[in-house]
């Protein structure tokens, strides 16, 4: 009756040192690009324009409040991201202001001198809107289930500034929302807690929006690179 004990605590054994152990796990997450990204430019576009970025601030009312501190985080963090697309649509040539004291730093170690090159357009912009919120639903006053979910939504607008006479050449904009949901069914499912990584998902979506937009127009012959 119990010849079977040995075996009955070794698999015991197994199943607490399995329920132990530790699990490491990783995979490579393909981000998402602006569509000329992948096909050529037309003929009359194959050169690619120098562009500067100006002013990339937050003009929504988060993170605005009176108990904020003084960077502007989603500004940086948008213009950062606009930076990335432009540069891989491929039909402008970004010319990074940021890095400015490290660039002459760098020559300086070459004994060469700075050649910092102009530019006569602007890509200057801001995120008028955008908010978090979360939407939540139950079955039967949750007793047989419940929902939620975290909806994050940004609209941006990108405005091309000719460098010489501050003249708003073309302007657009582009919105997106993410989402993320969950649901318990009979004490079962999932209960994510709030994802920060919805505010740059967001970011992306929106910005890329508007960079497509003005890939577009450029394109279509709505607006020059090159300025007179």
């Amino acid at each position: 009756m119990f010849t079977k004990t040995p075996q009955l605590l070794l698999l015991c054994g197994a199943l607490a040192l399995s329920a132990c152990s530790t699990t490491e796990q990783s995979r490579v997450v393909q981000t998402t690009q602006v569509s000329s990204a992948a096909a050529p430019a037309p003929a009359p576009q194959r050169a690619r324009t120098p562009v500067a970025i100006g002013r990339f601030d937050n003009r929504s009312e988060y993170l605005r409040g009176m108990f904020t501190d003084g960077p502007d985080r989603l500004g940086a963090q948008a213009k950062a991201i606009l930076q990335t697309h432009l540069q891989q649509s491929q039909r402008f040539n970004v010319l990074d202001r940021d890095n400015l004291a490290e660039a002459r730093q760098e020559a300086s170690y070459k004994s060469a001198q700075v050649n910092i090159k102009g530019a006569d357009l602007l890509v200057s912009g801001s995120v008028t809107e955008f908010g978090r919120k979360d939407v939540g639903d139950k079955q039967l006053f949750g007793l047989l289930g419940r929902g939620k979910s975290q909806i994050a939504y940004a609209k941006v607008t990108l405005n091309i500034v000719n460098s010489q006479t501050a003249e708003v050449v073309y302007s657009v904009q582009g919105a997106g929302e993410y989402s993320l949901s969950e649901r318990e069914v009979l004490g079962f499912g999932s209960t994510a807690s709030y994802d920060v990584t919805l505010n740059g998902k967001v970011l992306d979506l929106a910005v890329r929006e508007a960079v497509e937009k003005l890939v577009q127009g450029l394109d279509a012959g709505s607006w020059k690179a090159q300025q007179p």
